[in-house]
């Protein structure tokens, strides 16, 4: 099918001609339709020339204004965007036509990609320099579009990420970031589940700018930064419930636009910038664990996870100084791993069942006298006191939370 039709530009959102006329361009060379996306694949150019190849896919993507979503695509999407020149990919259907792909970035920043149907032949040495020449183009095209709405979110981005990392005064921070005085502030943290199709590369940066529209859309005194793969939004005037209600709907909403589970971390109120980097420390803290657990609720504040927060803590104090260790438990489990023994297991076993036998022998499928006998070896045999509360509780730690 040829497409033909003029482009209309105030159609899609403004988007400037000069990207149509770059996408013709493109195509005039290579033969087949080009279409230059953003990064949530809304299609912002396409090529009009008569006789250019196209098929039903292309042809639905401009009708819809955005890329229908096919199995493979995200896959296709992450290969593109990290690669350093072109790459051609596989037909998802038996209908789809060749395609040739190129990121579209401004120096180390995704802006988008482009897309050229492959003409009759394959993309040559030509058609490989077009591409990317249109890609360098579009990236040009695509920052000077830019709003200057758009460039004030990015220096309340680059002061909110430097106010995370203890840079600037309380006042600066104030001053820049338009924050009012004496209001709490709550400091909240976005990051897809590790469950998640992907964690990391595009779905991040996705993350990104589409939370940063969510944001300026419900909150507009909202500065939101991204820092590696986790997104935050500092909201002023809100309390910690208000911010769990916004949190929850945030969730909800970027979820099912990303098509990625999402967990989001708030922290406590504060009122003084200053506290900035602690407010991090307790939503990174939060994120590690709820990201890890495929059953964590999509929104916590840190009363909900205290307990496996303070033991990740307790696990990073024992991974950084070894010698913290009970000897007796590393001698225990060496016992075990070399003489085929359960000691450790009998322990812990006993341990989480808070002292009853009965119970942690049902849990070992062993009888109570069983257990006691390898309570009392243990003790012989490598000095662990069970009966004192501290030793009892050191050795829990150590068998539950270290390898």
């Amino acid at each position: 099918m040829e497409l033909t039709e003029s482009p209309n530009p105030a159609g899609l959102g403004g988007t400037s001609e000069e990207l149509f006329a770059l996408a013709n361009a493109v195509a005039a060379v290579i033969g087949g339709s080009v279409a230059i996306e953003d990064l949530d694949h809304r299609v912002l150019a396409y090529s009009s020339l008569p006789g250019q190849r196209i098929d039903e896919l292309r042809r639905r993507g401009i009708l819809d204004r955005r890329v229908p979503d096919e199995p493979e695509q995200q896959r296709q999407y992450r290969e593109v965007l990290g690669a350093p020149g072109v790459v051609r990919l596989p037909v998802l259907a038996p209908d789809e036509l060749p395609r040739a792909a190129a990121a579209v970035r401004a120096g180390d920043l995704p802006l988008g990609t482009i897309w050229a149907i492959e003409g009759d032949s394959r993309l040559d040495a030509d058609g490989d320099r077009a591409l990317l020449d249109g890609a360098r183009l579009a990236a040009l095209h695509m920052l000077r579009r830019r709003s200057s709405a758009e460039l004030e979110l990015r220096a309340r981005e680059d002061t909110l990420r430097a106010a995370l990392r203890g840079d600037g005064t309380a006042q600066e921070i104030r001053f820049q970031l338009g924050l009012p005085e004496r209001s709490p502030l709550t400091l909240l943290g976005c990051a897809p589940a590790a469950d998640g199709p992907d964690r990391t590369g595009p779905a991040a940066v996705r993350l990104g700018a589409a939370a940063a529209r969510h944001w300026a859309a419900v909150q507009a005194e909202a500065a939101v930064a991204t820092v590696g793969r986790t997104v935050y939004a500092l909201l002023p005037r809100a309390g910690q419930a208000e911010a769990r209600r916004l949190s929850e709907q945030a969730v909800a909403s970027l979820g099912r636009t990303l098509e990625t589970p999402l967990r989001c971390a708030v922290s406590r109120p504060a009122d003084d910038p200053a506290e900035l980097p602690a407010l991090r420390a307790e939503v990174d803290d939060i994120l590690r664990v709820t990201t890890a657990d495929p059953e964590a609720p999509g929104v916590a504040a840190l009363g909900d996870v205290h307990a496996r927060v303070l033991l990740l803590h307790c696990a990073d104090a024992l991974d950084r100084r070894p010698r913290l260790r009970h000897p007796g438990i590393e001698a225990m489990r060496e016992h075990d791993r070399t003489r085929h023994t359960a000691y450790a297991a009998s322990v812990l076993a006993w341990l989480d069942a808070a002292g009853n036998a009965g119970e942690a022998a049902r849990r070992l499928t062993v009888h109570p006298n069983t257990l006691k006998y390898r309570l009392r070896r243990a003790h012989e045999l490598f000095g662990i006191d069970l009966d004192h509360p501290d030793v009892r509780l050191s050795c829990w730690l150590q068998l539950r939370l270290t390898g």
